[in-house]
């Protein structure tokens, strides 16, 4: 019974509503309510009525101003960087070495021996037409030249054109192997280098020097030859681990190159890493200090190299993270021939937030970006993952795979012979800012990383006194010859060491948390308002009961406009019984009370609003599903 009567009061309240008007429910917040504004809109005289008004509507939109703005704050996701300083045992880096070289020239000069040729070639006509020599300069087919029983096939799939800016207002175009018929130059235009047959396609650049057009022609010339040699013969025909590591010393243990895990590098060759921790646990760094770090001996046999594809000398060399791969062309460093350097270390360790907050990545799983270095069973980095988009955007576009990068599955390396348009079609790849972009929004960051910040100092080693029997000795070490085969040009030392125990870690945090938005919106309100967390619950209260009130009225407005349609169809069914009819114009108008007033007052029935229209009519229905019945 209880139950009963309680539902019917909460009938009776969702009929009624909060109230019966909006300026109802109005007067009874503004005087129910804790902030100090609307009390004085309705307690004061109408004078100060207008001011309070005009005031608390002030306030009031000073209050949602700034609400937006820290709300917007919040949103941002900004974070904060803090730097603390710790000190532990860590881990000692993987070391990379490699040969500034990638090839020994005495294994790869067959293959390279007609392009050297022809490169000699060019740098001949090169010397001869920088002195405005060109008219006189024989060409190249003719038999004066050493070149002439090359074949011109490999050449003319790449042209190299000079261009002679001796005179600014009037540059020439030199064609290294071609000249018109009255044996000058042309003016530049963008169809001169491209006038070759077998060339499909052709790119032109400008250089500011002739060594770097060689260079670059050669690189491009070289990187057809070699993509087609196997793998393992590429790795044959580089610097061996027995021929470059001579010596090795890790803290008071000796190593050699046996505890060197060997790559193939596109860029270096072969290349050596200590400490990879592929197989084993990471090397613990037990001091700071030289004494306690990695001391190596290098032979890179510079005499050794090749001339025109590699013109600096030393070794390359990278500090990195244990399972990565050494990028080193990006962060790697030198160390020149003929001095000790040493490299002291210092760790910065970076920890970022992820999502909402940046947007890097922990495995690299929400990429969509296929890591091709995946062979390497490596870590993921980003240096691998715009390598790995670049050389899918070859193979989309070009159709095949660029040398230097991982070859994916099913797709060859680019050639001059199966792709003679690969060249334009890398470089035009290379050259586009949109291509880059992809790769650089398909890619993340990692949301951890650790750096190593290098302190570098060198000397020259050996010194004077002691380069002969230190030579004697390592030349005896290396190949058992009671001769000097080493000299200053070939040999490099290395120490590397913890300068000291301190590391740096670099870590995010947010700067906006929930706990600072609720605070600062509350005090916002509390300032230009005077109120509290229940003033906005009361604030709460009027919006839900004036959402209701509107709720309550639009049902109403829909229940009165279907009676009125349902009292219009039922006159327009009404047969003509006489001249007496009245016909009334418009429906009869009911007031419907809420329930809860029915004791003071009872809506009639609409029968008993039905008026008589003619003594001849008996009854009237009121309007129903079924058919009207006279």
């Amino acid at each position: 019974m209880n139950f009963k009567r309680y539902f019917i009061r909460v009938l009776h309240r969702l009929q009624k509503g909060p109230g019966y008007t909006y300026k109802e429910l109005l007067v009874w917040y503004c005087d129910n309510t804790n902030t100090h504004g609307p009390k004085r809109i309705i307690r004061e005289g109408p004078k100060k009525k207008v001011i309070w008004f005009f005031l608390t509507l002030l306030f009031a939109s000073l209050v949602f101003w700034q609400w937006g703005i820290l709300i917007d704050t919040y949103l941002s996701y900004s974070v904060s960087s803090s730097l603390s300083i710790g000190f532990k045992t860590m881990k000692f880096p993987a070391v990379t070495v490699c040969n500034a070289s990638p090839y020994k020239y005495s294994k790869v000069r067959h293959l390279l021996k007609e392009l050297d040729e022809l490169t000699e070639a060019a740098l001949e006509r090169i010397l001869q037409s920088k002195h405005g020599d060109a008219i006189s300069t024989p060409p190249l087919h003719s038999s004066e030249t050493v070149s002439q029983r090359l074949d011109l096939k490999l050449w003319n799939q790449i042209p190299l054109v000079l261009i002679d800016e001796s005179d600014p207002d009037h540059p020439v175009i030199i064609d290294l192997f071609e000249t018109n018929q009255s044996g000058s130059g042309t003016q530049p235009n963008n169809s001169t280098p491209c006038h070759h047959k077998d060339t499909p396609q052709c790119i032109y650049w400008n250089f500011t020097s002739a060594a770097q057009a060689v260079t670059e022609w050669y690189i491009l010339q070289s990187t057809s030859i070699l993509s087609k040699v196997p793998l393992q013969e590429r790795i044959r025909m580089g610097y061996q681990p027995e021929d470059m590591i001579l010596a090795c010393l890790y803290g008071a243990e000796p190593c050699s190159y046996r505890n060197f895990t060997q790559i193939y590098h596109p860029d270096h060759g072969n290349c050596y890493i200590f400490n990879w921790g592929m197989d084993e646990e990471a090397l613990i760094s037990s001091n700071p200090g030289a004494e306690f770090g990695l001391k190596l001996i290098l032979d890179i046999s510079q005499q050794d190299y090749i001339p025109y594809l590699t013109s600096t000398a030393g070794a390359r060399l990278m500090l990195h993270e244990q399972k990565s791969f050494p990028f080193l062309k990006d962060q790697g460093i030198y160390a020149m021939s003929g001095t000790e350097t040493s490299i002291g270390v210092l760790v910065d360790e970076l920890e970022r937030m992820g999502y909402p907050y940046s947007d890097c990545t922990m495995n690299g799983s929400d990429v969509p970006v296929k890591n091709l270095y995946n062979e390497y069973n490596i870590s993921y980095s980003i240096q691998a993952c715009l390598r790995s988009c670049f050389q899918a955007q070859m193979f989309e576009n070009c159709g095949c795979a660029h040398y230097l990068f991982p070859l994916p599955e099913g797709v060859n390396y680019c050639n001059n012979e199966d792709d003679p348009d690969w060249a334009y079609c890398y470089s035009s790849l290379r050259s586009s800012i949109r291509h880059r972009q992809f790769c650089i929004d398909s890619c993340k960051e990692t949301c951890n990383d650790t750096q190593y910040k290098m302190t570098i100092s060198m000397a020259d080693w050996p010194s004077e006194a002691s380069e002969d029997w230190i030579f004697h000795i390592l030349s005896y070490e290396r190949d058992l010859s009671t001769n000097v085969t080493l000299d200053r040009n070939g040999i490099i030392k290395l120490n590397i060491y913890f300068q000291e125990y301190n590391y740096r870690t670099i870590s995010e945090s947010a700067a906006t948390t929930i706990v600072w938005l609720l605070s600062s919106l509350g005090g916002q309100f509390g300032f230009w308002m005077g109120g509290s967390v229940l003033c906005l619950i009361e604030f709460g209260e009027i919006i839900i009961d004036f959402l209701w009130i509107t709720i309550i009225n639009v049902i109403s407005w829909c229940k009165g406009l279907k009676q009125k349609r349902a009292w219009a169809h039922w006159w327009r069914r009404i047969p003509i019984l006489g001249s007496n009819m009245r016909t009334p114009t418009s429906p009869p108008v009911m007031k419907f009370l809420p329930l809860e007033h029915s004791h003071q007052s009872q809506a009639p029935h609409p029968l008993s609003m039905t008026p008589c229209v003619s003594s001849q009519l008996s009854i009237f229905l009121p309007p129903s599903n079924q058919q009207y019945k006279q």
